[in-house]
């Protein structure tokens, strides 16, 4: 099963992420299926960019996203509601 979830990019104690879809039995660094967006939780508002036509067409094929993907997917939607 394909899941949608973050894999860490950053240094130490500097924790950046990518967004990304892979087989959800794969170790968190494996090679990713596709990269969907950034996430840096250390800035004041954190950063997130994710490309909604590529989460869309994943979540149609079945990917499961991850509890703090899930969050960031329903953050950008109230945002492109909003505008």
């Amino acid at each position: 099963m394909m899941s949608m979830r973050l894999m860490r990019i950053g240094s130490k104690n500097r924790p950046s992420y990518r967004i990304v879809v892979m087989d959800s039995k794969k170790a968190r660094e494996s090679r990713a299926k596709e990269f969907i967006g950034t996430y840096n939780p250390t800035t004041e508002p954190p950063e997130f960019k994710i490309d909604m036509a590529k989460a869309k067409i994943w979540l149609d094929r079945g990917a499961k996203p991850s509890e703090t993907v899930h969050s960031l997917l329903q953050k950008v939607s109230k945002a492109a509601k909003k505008v």
